[in-house]
């Protein structure tokens, strides 16, 4: 469902970006299922919104090699099916596994059937149900049109007139670079660029309103890549402290798992593993790990946000000497620890 290419030079307006390809396939989710990845989430009122995925003709992007050539073939598309008429009913369906700051978003969507709304858009730089933008395209107001919700109240529109097809495929590009945002409707009508700081980072979701029946596929984000901050305290602790033989921020998860396990090191392929044993004393206060060897000697602090709370350990690793102890250990550790300390607002900062 998920292809990931690495590498791609992306080019806006003059804005050249190493980036990260992220192409969201339907195809391997069986029919009628929620795609894989995905979590149905409705804003506003009345009932969540029914999404699956369905076999649909989808014209090919490219042109037919042949007049005989079919000009469309059966794909798999995210669908939202359900006919719910409440007003100010937003279903959405958002991509959990990546937080965007920068990126390139386009594709395909059809306005199949609606009553009260015939409606598609996405909503981006999520943050939760209450607060995100996102831009939509009306088949039966014909415009294309941008908001911003703020703990759940609907800002202004921005947008213009255009005529919309229901029942006919249209491709919507949206671009985020910083607080500049772009949105393109059928790779010829756009927006004006808007410039808004309100929201930095955020998940992406496919959006319908009240009951719009609306199908989406050919979805890609170039993007990005953006570390996390427990990986830029290690990245910038290393530079400032080169001789650190190794250092390490372990965290519980952010839903139901309190596991603790490593978010960040100077060792990539050491993120996920499980934290050392007692790792689990020093988050719940009862003092530090310490242990030493004839090279090396390792400490695991606790690391406190910026309202004191411990938040997570961080694993010090040192080359040792002789005459080395326990209490000079500690000593030459917290610096380091404290140095990460002054950045971090919360588990959830840390982490995402």
């Amino acid at each position: 469902m998920r292809t990931l290419l690495t590498g791609l030079l992306v080019l806006w307006s003059g804005w050249s970006l190493i980036a990260a390809e992220l192409v969201i396939d339907f195809t391997a989710n069986p029919t009628n299922g929620l795609p894989a990845g995905f979590r149905s989430v409705l804003a506003g009122r009345g009932a969540p919104g029914a999404w699956k995925v369905l076999q649909e003709d989808v014209p090919s992007v490219l042109a037919p090699f042949s007049p005989k050539a079919p000009a469309a073939g059966r794909r798999a598309v995210a669908a939202q099916v359900s006919r719910d008429r409440t007003d100010e009913r937003f279903p959405m369906l958002i991509y959990e596994e990546e937080v965007f700051g920068d990126f390139i978003l386009a594709t395909r969507f059809k306005i199949v059937e609606g009553v009260e709304e015939q409606m598609a858009g996405i909503a981006f730089r999520i943050q939760d149900e209450r607060n995100y933008y996102y831009m939509r395209a009306s088949a039966l107001g014909g415009t294309f049109t941008f908001f911003k919700v703020v703990d759940g109240v609907r800002g202004a529109p921005i947008a213009i007139q255009v005529p919309i097809s229901s029942g006919e495929w249209h491709e919507l590009t949206i671009q985020c670079r910083g607080t500049k945002i772009r949105g393109t409707l059928d790779g010829k009508t756009s927006l004006p660029e808007l410039d808004d700081n309100t929201f930095a980072t955020g998940k992406i979701a496919l959006w319908t309103k009240s009951d719009s029946v609306s199908y989406f596929t050919d979805l890609r984000i170039n993007y990005k890549p953006r570390e996390i901050l427990a990986q830029s305290l290690v990245r910038d602790a290393l530079k400032k402290y080169p001789r650190l033989l190794g250092l390490q921020i372990f965290a519980p998860g952010l839903t139901n798992d309190p596991t603790l396990r490593v978010v960040a090191s100077n060792e990539p392929g050491e993120v996920g593993q499980l934290a050392p044993d007692k790792t689990d004393d020093v988050l719940a206060g009862k003092g530090f790990v310490y242990a030493k060897d004839s090279r090396s000697v390792m400490v695991i602090l606790p690391l406190h946000d910026w309202n004191g709370e411990r938040v997570a350990a961080v694993k010090v690793l040192m080359s040792s000497f002789v005459g080395q102890t326990e209490k000079n250990a500690v000593t030459r550790a917290t610096p380091i620890v404290k140095s990460m300390e002054a950045r971090v607002q919360s588990v959830k900062e840390l982490v995402q």
